[in-house]
């Protein structure tokens, strides 16, 4: 049988698009594995989805000036021995990877071994982490044309976003029942992602007043960001994994952060909405070139954190929900189904 080793870690979305491939891979006769780091949120999503996992030591290379830069170096040493004695004993006949500091010493380790290993970068400009790694990758797969230019030409393919296949199979039905929430009325979906955002989540309850009058609100605010709202007609959960097609099938407008796999998910399910992305100030200015590619196709709408009242956000909360048809349109020019078959294809190439 043929063995793959699935890595990527730190956030969710470093963790589900890998967890999307898992169904193909086994139809293909893949025996899979996970490597991941220790401590990450990535162990409890893939031991979830009963997938063997393997932790290493995982370092983090900031953009900044910081002692930790130093003393991470040697975690991420000691992470690429881990790895190489994990690939040994494995033997995989190919690596993907999804992105995370974790996947660092894991690619490295790949070529080290000479096992072919693919990277796939989301964003539209590669991350530090997946910058680091490009160099021992065979391929890197990308989920915008205007990637291509960041990396190696003879290694750089355009699949776009592998898309969680039980997502489009969610039920509108069950979602209200999960939510405890009639649905008589338009539903908002709010999200900032598995770690939360805290611009949004202030935004949303600060405006919550307005907002409740015209829409029902299912809220997901992330790890340890409960309000303790309990109106009616308003959810909120740290995290939905299970249940999330449901969630979404609820859903007829979502507002959301920017990262590229959120995008290509509500792309793929028609779904209008509202983008918010991290401020360059929070990030490396990623989400905001998400969002103004997804803005210039017609396909979301976006709010820039400085520009973030409660005014704002309620007009153009009504706004999207007026004008949801023409979203739902555009999207329907765009085929976002397509990453899980497009990855599948170079894999096994």
């Amino acid at each position: 049988m043929k063995k793959i080793i699935l890595t990527g870690g730190g956030t969710a979305g470093h963790v589900i698009p890998n967890l999307a491939l898992v169904p193909a891979l086994k139809e293909a006769g893949y025996e899979i594995y996970y490597v991941g780091s220790k401590k990450g949120i990535e162990k409890d999503l893939v031991e979830a989805a009963g997938l063997p996992y393997f932790g290493i030591s995982s370092g983090k290379l900031r953009r900044y000036v910081s002692f930790k830069n130093v003393t991470d170096m040697f975690r991420v040493i000691k992470g690429l021995a881990g790895a190489i004695r994990l690939l040994r004993k494995i033997k995989p006949d190919v690596v993907f990877s999804k992105g995370g500091f974790v996947v660092v010493p894991v690619i490295a380790a790949a070529k080290l071994l000479k096992i072919k290993s693919i990277i796939h970068e989301s964003d539209m400009t590669p991350g530090l982490a997946n910058k680091l790694a490009m160099p021992f990758a065979s391929r890197v797969c990308v989920s915008f044309p205007e990637t291509m230019r960041h990396v190696a030409k003879e290694k750089a393919v355009l699949t776009g976003t592998p898309v969680r296949p039980e997502l489009p199979l969610g039920s509108r039905t069950k979602g209200l029942k999960f939510t405890g929430i009639k649905g008589n009325r338009p539903v908002l979906l709010v999200t900032g992602g598995s770690l939360g955002a805290k611009a949004v989540n202030t935004a949303v309850r600060d405006a919550f007043p307005e907002i409740i009058k015209s829409f029902d609100i299912i809220h997901l605010c992330g790890k340890g960001n409960l309000s303790g709202i309990t109106e009616r007609g308003y959810k909120e959960f740290e995290y939905v994994s299970e249940n999330m097609p449901d969630i979404l099938a609820a859903a007829d407008i979502v507002v959301s952060r920017a990262g590229a796999n959120i995008l290509f998910e509500l792309a793929a399910l028609k779904k209008p909405n509202l983008l918010i992305p991290l401020t360059a100030k929070q990030s490396r200015g990623d989400q905001i070139l998400n969002a103004e590619s997804f803005k210039n196709q017609g396909l979301s709408m976006v709010l820039p954190e400085e520009e973030l009242t409660i005014e704002r956000l309620v007009s153009d909360i009504k706004e999207l929900y007026k004008s949801r048809e023409t979203f739902m349109q555009n999207m329907n020019a765009l085929d976002a189904t397509n990453g899980v078959e497009n990855i599948m294809s170079v894999i096994m190439r």
